[in-house]
Parts: structure tokens; sequence; C-alpha cells
């Protein structure tokens, strides 16, 4: 089921392909991963419905962005989907990441996704982080918006700024769109960024809606503890005691909401994002064909109110993650 994006006049499906891990390792790694396992993920996912693909530079520092290229290329012009992806996070010669927000940067960074995607725009560009040591945000956004006004890209948003950020954006020109985190178990965004959204006309497309793999209906203690040291889960507090075993309580709590739909819990768990109120689609990834099949069905998915009330109480009894409780 196709969704508006804010005000852009993009049409998207109500879930998009993540490749986050496409990226494979790395500071903002997921660990080792198969690029040809990557693009079947992409293809089963495109084959399904979905209709957008979200990347940025810094996965992978440009790998995963060649791969997102390599997926495109070996579809006809007509069945490629859009795209998205990020500036503002770069590494040096060493491998180390780093912020940058100059408008040097900027138009650097944009000339080398079009490169690596093998296309001639991008659907929408986004500032990835903010840079507290960086220009003033106000600057970058404005040369976000030159590439804009140059055809470089089609539309223009940012992701991870709070609402001071936002409102400096918007003072110099329309926020097209957001790209916060949002899931069962981080739920802060709907308590300030995304009615903020709401009441400027600005998309939400949500990331990690599935708690970065918690509530897969897959995921278990001995998988956390086995993490490789390559993927920055084994470094999060939400995947170590005693936040992870409420994480996992609540993972099994969706199961029967899921399995009286005929669904998967992470299909669940991402088919409540895009039930909050401002949220126009989510982002989802996967490492192959078979987890895009797990959640492709969230994409037609409707939550009742006996549904949103279970969650809602599932939440509270086991007190995983932070943010409002919705409804």
């Amino acid at each position: 089921m196709a969704r508006e994006l804010g005000g852009t006049g993009l049409e998207v499906s109500a879930v998009g392909f993540g490749s986050w891990v496409t990226g494979g390792p790395g500071v903002m790694g997921w660990g080792t991963q198969s690029d040809d396992e990557s693009v079947a993920a992409m293809h089963r996912a495109l084959d399904g419905g979905v209709n957008w693909i979200d990347t940025a530079p810094v996965y992978g520092f440009g790998h995963a962005e060649e791969v997102v290229g390599r997926a495109l290329a070996a579809l006809p012009p007509a069945d490629r989907p859009l795209v998205f992806t990020k500036c503002g996070l770069v590494w040096d010669d060493n491998g180390v990441e780093y912020q940058d927000l100059t408008p040097e940067s900027i138009r650097r960074e944009c000339d080398a996704s079009l490169r690596r995607l093998g296309v001639e725009h991008l659907d929408l560009y986004q500032i990835h982080a903010p840079d507290p040591n960086g220009p003033p945000i106000e600057e970058s956004w404005g040369t976000v918006l030159e590439l804009l006004a140059a055809g470089k890209v089609r539309h223009v948003g940012v992701s991870n700024l709070d609402v001071g950020l936002l409102d400096r954006c918007e003072a110099v020109g329309h926020v097209e769109t957001l790209q916060p985190p949002l899931s069962l178990i981080k739920r802060e965004a709907a308590g300030d960024v995304i009615p903020w959204c709401e009441r400027n006309g600005t998309g939400v497309l949500v990331y990690s809606p599935m708690g970065a793999g918690l509530l897969t209906g897959t995921f278990t203690a001995e998988r956390a503890a086995s993490l490789p040291t390559d993927d920055w889960r084994s470094r999060n507090p939400e995947f170590q005691p005693p936040a992870l075993e409420r994480n996992l309580a609540l993972q099994d709590a969706l199961r029967p909401i899921a399995e009286r739909h005929g669904v998967t819990v992470g299909a669940v768990a991402i088919a409540w994002t895009t039930s909050v109120p401002g949220v126009s689609t989510a982002i989802a990834g996967a490492r192959t064909p078979a987890q895009v099949d797990g959640w492709l069905p969230a994409t037609t998915l409707y939550l009742d109110p006996e549904d949103l009330a279970g969650i809602a109480s599932a939440v509270r009894a086991t007190g995983a993650g932070n943010g409002p409780i919705l409804p």
C-alpha cells in the first residue's frame, strides 16, 4: 500500500529496504556480509512491492552504495526503485570515521554517491546527523538546498536532528523529510520530533523499527552473547543485561499478536511504527531474501485498536525501552 512521503509528492511503500547491513564490517558495521546475498535480498524486496532503498556513504565506507548500485544496474530502468542517501559522515585514508558538514564536503559526497550508485540524480538527500563542532546547521542545510536547486537531488531531508535543529533548518528552507530511530524499544521520537513533523508537513521515514534485530522474533540471549566485535550491536547496552532481558520479554509478548495475524513478530514490530501518527514509512534491513520474507507482510499489515492496546500493555509489563507508550 503506497503512502505519501510528507509533501514531497513521492508515493512510497509502507516499508523500504535499508542497506546499513549491506556495508559489512566497520565502525558502523554489522559484521561480514555477502554482496550476492545483499543484492538478492534487495531484489526480493522489490519483487514484493517495496519501491525505495535507503543507504548512506558511511555504510562500509562507500561499499553499501556500490552494492545498491549493482542491484540497480541489474534492473530495467522502469523497474528501479527510488534511492535515498545521506551526507555528513565521512572517513579518512585510515578508515577512521568523522563528521564533516562543510559545504565543500557535502558537494563532494553528493557527487561520489551519484557515481557509486550509478544514477543521474538522488531521489532524497539527507543530512545524516548533526555535527556540534562543524559549521552552523543553517550553512550545511543551505548547501543541501543548493543541490536541490541544481537538480542533483529531487528532495531533501535530515536524519537524527532534534526539534531545535529542525526549527533552524526550517527557517532556511522547508525540511521535506526526517529520518529518526523509532521502535517499540526506542520510542522517544514519538514524543517530540514526529509531532514536529506533523505540524510542519514533513514526511517521516523511521529506521530500526525492529530494534536492530531484537524484535524480529528470532533473537536470543545466546545470539546477543555471540555477536562478533565487528558488529556494532556487541557494544550497545540494549543487547546486554539488564536491558536485553526486558527486550526479549517484549519480543515474546508480541508473539500472540503475530500468530493472530499469521505473520512474524518482526512484521508486527514494523507495523506498530507505521501506525504511529505522523510516520510515513519505515526502513527494514535484511541480510538474505529469507529475512525479507519475514518482514514483507508489514507492508500491508493493519493493527487494529485491540492489537495496539495489547502492544501497549506488553510494553508496560516488560518495562522495555524508553519513550511514550502508544496509544
